[in-house]
């Protein structure tokens, strides 16, 4: 309900900023660029990222959130503290904005004038703490398993149509004989009650359902989770997700580790369909 009314509230300020103050200051935000962090205690991978929106505070004053690249005006001027935080679309719903945990929020003290345009090209970049599990599919073996009831496998590819980071992509190919595939990670050791996040680049023409392993001595529970749904051939491109893992990890009481799950499925309607994903990250401090 907070996000609702302040959405609400912001576009409430927008329409009726102009009218009613004739000479606001203006603040234009491009595109985030994330980094990485010199700092980094960890392996954080490549620096791919789908912040697609900023929640934006001047002197500690939320004035809302906006899909970026925006430009918006703000009711005031000389001297000011702007912050702006990256903003994911959480389980890749649209609706469901969320200040993304892991990343740093971009600062700066600046001068706003009246009637000028102040541009701001955010950066960002991983948390110096922030614990990472990759699969990047740039080492000889496979982080994943293809598990044993699996009719197909998941395996690199390097096609230079489909390759953008590195020298490899995983790839699933599903056809009417091949037709189901499942896979797991390495063990994970998970932090309950914190937060924790499935970040996938993917490429596909077939849906691949996301899950949560988790493992003690007496019991394998399969968590299943969101699914990454099929892309229409005729556009396909690159997508990124991320995925919420704090529900399903902290109600895991159990479970002495975990294994993040996939699995995909011939859709009903093909004869076949493939599945490619890159730079798969389990994220968590």
């Amino acid at each position: 309900m907070r996000k609702l009314y302040l959405l609400l509230l912001s576009a409430f300020l927008l329409n009726g900023c102009i009218k009613n103050n004739p000479d606001p200051s203006w603040l234009e935000v491009t595109e985030w660029t994330l980094k990485a962090n010199p700092n980094a205690e960890y392996i954080e991978g490549e620096m791919t990222h789908n912040f697609t929106d900023a929640w934006v505070y001047v002197n500690d004053e939320v004035i809302g959130v906006f899909e970026v690249p925006f430009k918006i005006p703000i009711l005031t001027s000389g001297p000011v503290n702007i912050k702006i935080y990256p903003t994911i679309r959480n389980n890749g719903i649209s609706a469901s904005k969320k200040i993304y945990p892991f990343v740093d929020y971009f600062e700066v003290d600046t001068i706003l004038t009246q009637n000028a345009t102040l541009t701001l090209h955010p950066e960002t970049k991983y948390k110096s703490f922030t614990q990472f599990w990759l699969e990047e599919f740039e080492d000889a073996a496979i982080k994943i398993e293809n598990d044993p009831i699996s009719l197909t496998t998941l395996t690199k590819a390097n096609d230079p149509a489909i390759l953008q980071w590195g020298n490899f992509y995983g790839e699933i190919n599903l056809n009417s004989i091949d037709s189901m595939w499942v896979g797991y990670s390495e063990s994970m050791n998970l932090p309950r009650g914190q937060e924790v996040y499935l970040e996938v680049d993917y490429y596909n023409t077939n849906s691949l359902i996301t899950g949560i392993l988790g493992i003690s001595p007496t019991e394998v529970k399969n968590n299943r989770n969101i699914t990454i749904n099929k892309q229409n051939p005729d556009n396909i491109k690159w997508k990124k997700i991320y995925i919420d893992l704090k529900e399903i990890v902290s109600n895991s009481p159990n479970a002495d580790y975990f294994k993040q799950s996939f699995e995909a499925f011939l859709e009903p309607d093909k004869t076949e369909s493939f599945i490619r994903v890159d730079n798969i990250k389990v994220v968590h401090f």
